[in-house]
């Protein structure tokens, strides 16, 4: 077990536990194809999630992320050179935000990855069960390997540790 202590630009004074060894024990409807260190390596969330090095993760994971320069989305960051997704904003409006996640569902992934486990883990797994919809609709549409077809679903999979880069 570690005591994590969170002091950032989101967060003063939040604590966890990390209860389990990271990368494993994960939930059985639970299996993210990418860990978070190889979604921030290949291009996710234009480049703007974690570009202030949140120091609670570790640092290996910011050796070769794309991230933005200057806190601010880039979609050139993304593997596909879209943009993808919804602003904070607009997740924080919808009320998919858990206090103790203020930056979403990848900053809950990244914790539950290391070895966190919280009473948000059930929706946030639901959350991510249900982005397979994606998947299912480039699976239907798209030859196997053709990388140009719905470009915007297939960043949007990544950002969700699906990788669309192997359909």
């Amino acid at each position: 077990m570690k005591k994590v202590f969170v002091k950032d630009s989101f967060q003063n004074k939040y604590e966890y536990v990390r209860t389990k060894k990271a990368g494993q024990n994960f939930h059985h409807d639970f299996k993210p194809q990418l860990t978070p260190k190889e979604m921030l390596t290949i291009g996710v969330f234009g480049g703007l999630y974690f570009s202030d090095k949140p120091t609670e993760f570790p640092p290996t994971w910011f050796k070769k992320a794309k991230l933005s320069p200057d806190g601010k989305k880039h979609k050139e960051l993304n593997f596909y050179g879209v943009n993808a997704g919804q602003s904070l904003v607009q997740w924080q409006n919808k009320g998919w935000i858990h206090h103790d996640d203020t930056r979403g569902w990848f900053q809950w992934y990244c914790r539950y990855y290391l070895g966190r486990r919280h009473d948000d883990d059930g929706r946030q797994i639901k959350r991510w069960q249900a982005i397979n919809r994606h998947a299912q609709q480039i699976i239907n549409n798209c030859r196997t390997g053709d990388q140009n077809c719905r470009p915007r679903q297939r960043q949007t999979l990544l950002h969700w540790a699906y990788d669309s880069r192997k359909m």
